[in-house]
């Protein structure tokens, strides 16, 4: 694909419901196609209206009903008293990412999710790839987790900002990416400390899922296995509180710190 390539042309995709007064505003504000707003009838406040300015001045119509409905239509069962159905969340290639990282000017900085499958994790780990600018997370099309309602939500609106590549296979995913000069690090407990790593250059940062971990194929395509250094009782930590904590020792040794 050529770099004047349309970002909103996408191979696959999932509809959904933007749930609660944060999502919605995201999506408002970062340009998504959004249908219809539906309003819980009589709600005031600041954040109900910024969305119905923001709504005005896109022409999109908001649809004012009573909780009820509100609490049949949702999937997070915390909607705020605000939803709006939007344009699917789309994903892209993995080609695509690398295009991100290339117009940024900026070596690639991927996260690889080998089998996630709790939608909090997975939203939680698109927030922190965008806040620490990663250009992207790449997830397996089966025994995974997608990006779902409660997954946008999770991640407060990061969706709307991170792309996400959905592959058939990791493995395979990886070693495409390798002849083109990444390399590729495995978040494990029996791995080297991160703080004994170099672990700048164009990066894929791979997380495996909690209990499992990284799968065995996965983890033979990767260059090093780094771990955190953990000091207390407890042998492990959340998936997503991981791959916080190894995104920002990435981002510090990319800052030269």
């Amino acid at each position: 694909m050529s770099d004047d390539r349309n970002m909103d042309m996408q191979t696959e995709s999932e509809m959904l419901l933007a749930e609660g007064k944060n999502e919605v505003t995201e999506a408002l504000r970062s340009g998504r196609s959004i249908e219809h707003i539906y309003m819980l009838d009589g709600a005031q406040g600041g954040p109900y209206s910024t969305i119905r300015r923001e709504a005005k001045k896109l022409g999109i119509r908001i649809e004012y009903v009573d909780k009820n409905r509100l609490d049949r239509m949702s999937v997070t069962h915390s909607h705020q008293g605000v939803m709006a159905r939007i344009a699917a969340y789309n994903y892209v290639d993995v080609d695509d990412l690398m295009w991100i990282a290339k117009k940024r000017n900026e070596d690639p900085f991927l996260l690889f999710l080998d089998g996630i499958e709790d939608p909090h994790n997975l939203g939680a780990i698109i927030r922190t790839a965008n806040v620490c600018g990663a250009h992207g997370v790449v997830i397996p099309k089966d025994r995974a987790v997608g990006l779902t309602a409660t997954v946008a939500k999770a991640s407060a609106g990061a969706v709307n900002y991170t792309r996400a590549a959905k592959v058939t296979n990791l493995s395979r995913t990886i070693e495409d990416l390798k002849k083109q000069g990444m390399w590729f690090v495995c978040a494990d407990m029996d791995g080297t400390s991160m703080y004994d790593q170099k672990l700048t250059g164009p990066i894929g940062l791979v997380i495996g899922a909690e209990g499992k971990g990284v799968s065995r194929l996965v983890k033979e395509k990767c260059d090093f296995i780094t771990s955190i250094p953990m000091k207390g009782d407890i042998g492990s930590l959340n998936a997503s509180v991981a791959a916080g904590v190894l995104c920002y020792e990435i981002v510090r040794q990319r800052m030269g710190k």
